[in-house]
C-alpha cells in the first residue's frame, strides 16, 4: 500500500476550518459537509466573498466609453 493510500491528504475546510480528508468519496471536498459548501456559495451570492480587481464594465455606459475611445483613439 502506498503512502498516499494509507495517509490521504488532509486540508482545512474553507468555511469552518475543520480537517477534511481529500478523497473522491467526499462529494463536498474541499468542504467538510454540504452545509459548509452551501454557506460558502451563499457568501459568493451575496457578494461577501469577492475577488480583488478592476470593477466590471457597466454596460449602461457603453456608448460613452465607445465615444471616448473614438475621440482619443
Amino acid at each position: 500500500m502506498s503512502q498516499s493510500q494509507s495517509h490521504p491528504l488532509t486540508v482545512d475546510c474553507p468555511q469552518c476550518h475543520r480537517k477534511v480528508e481529500w478523497r473522491e468519496a467526499n462529494p463536498y471536498r474541499p468542504f467538510c459537509s454540504e452545509r459548509c459548501k452551501l454557506l460558502d456559495l451563499g457568501a459568493w451570492a451575496d457578494e461577501s466573498h469577492r475577488i480583488a480587481g478592476e470593477p466590471a464594465l457597466d454596460e449602461a455606459n457603453i456608448d460613452e466609453w465607445l465615444a471616448r475611445a473614438d475621440r482619443d483613439g
